[in-house]
């Protein structure tokens, strides 16, 4: 790997380890009761934990606000992983880690001609993976995730401890399991179990809660660290779906995905798709889309870039957006991609 590539991760990967703080231990005690209270999210030194007012860093929603349509992103740097990847879902970064989800399917589902018991189509078969890097992308372990027909991990989200995984089943209107991994020891915690299919999940620090996005992320739910659900909303906004996301203070949720839209008749009409990408604010309080962008660059395989693992940090107006489109079996392989660019947040 080269010397300028091996920057730009580690460049990425430092920058959104300063913007991380870690989750604090007395707010998620509480939420939490007696269920391994002291595990859960102790926070480090000199960090701010959920509900402290001090977590102010709105670095990233601030230049956020000046991404728009014409917002010129650089590619800096891509990153070849050289071990099975599979169908790759979310992405994160700790201080010694990269780590990434992905969904290996031994048995596709299949639809079904009419619903049966709630579902459209069968569980199908596979295996959860959670790989764990390091900063140059090698594999130090792969950590199983799942049970039964639950074997889908989706987007997941890093709160300054551990780092958060929902696997589903494969299906919407089904059912998942809430997963924290310890992102030093990388110690397995099944959180909570819950019935619909969630795909994505990001930490509140202001509040210790976490927030899921259902198939397709047409629907959210907040829950206390015991799985009790606290509220559900449907998403305002039909852009794209969500694949993966991430916390940004002040209890807003930055997301990035893909809606694949039918061709014209010229092109292959509805037998061909073409991926629209974009990325997404979203405020937690008010439960509003306060800012949505469309983002249409490619990968190696020709995927659109936000079509699953997504992270983005900020310096100041310098944005950096590392991203894996791209599956095991395709094109070049998975590969992490680094796009970089400076904006003008709006007044």
């Amino acid at each position: 790997m080269s010397t300028t590539r091996t920057r730009g991760i580690l460049t990425a990967a430092a920058a959104i380890i300063l913007s991380a703080s870690a989750i604090g231990g007395t707010a998620v005690a509480q939420a939490a009761g007696n269920q391994d209270a002291a595990s859960i999210g102790q926070p480090q030194a000199g960090t701010a934990g959920p509900g402290d007012h001090h977590v102010t860093d709105t670095a990233l929603a601030d230049a956020f606000d000046g991404v728009d349509r014409n917002t010129n992103w650089t590619r800096t740097s891509k990153l070849k992983l050289n071990f099975p990847t599979y169908h790759t879902e979310g992405i994160a970064y700790s201080r010694d880690h990269i780590f990434l989800s992905a969904v290996q399917i031994t048995e596709p589902t299949r639809k079904f001609a009419a619903p049966q018991d709630g579902f459209d189509r069968t569980p199908g078969k596979g295996i959860g993976h959670l790989f764990v890097m390091d900063k140059a992308g090698n594999l130090q372990k792969d950590i199983v995730l799942g049970e039964g027909d639950m074997y889908h991990p989706g987007g997941i989200d890093f709160d300054g401890t551990n780092v958060w995984v929902p696997v589903a089943q494969y299906r919407p209107d089904s059912s998942a399991i809430i997963y924290r991994v310890d992102a030093k020891t990388l110690t397995v915690h099944k959180q909570f179990e819950v019935k619909d299919h969630f795909g994505g999940i990001v930490m509140d620090k202001q509040t210790g809660h976490l927030v899921g996005n259902t198939w397709g992320s047409r629907r959210f739910a907040e829950w206390d660290l015991n799985g009790r659900q606290l509220s559900t909303w449907q998403n305002p906004d039909f852009f794209v779906d969500y694949q993966d996301c991430q916390y940004v203070p002040n209890s807003k949720m930055l997301c990035a995905g893909v809606t694949n839209l039918p061709q014209t008749p010229a092109a292959g009409g509805t037998a061909a798709t073409y991926e629209l990408g974009g990325m997404a604010m979203i405020d937690l309080k008010s439960r509003n889309v306060v800012r949505d962008v469309p983002f249409q660059q490619w990968s190696t395989a020709g995927h659109v870039a936000t079509r699953n693992p997504f992270k983005m940090t900020a310096a100041g107006n310098h944005l950096t957006m590392t991203v894996a489109p791209d599956n095991g079996e395709e094109g070049n392989g998975t590969e992490i991609l680094t796009y970089e660019a400076d904006v003008t947040p709006a007044k």
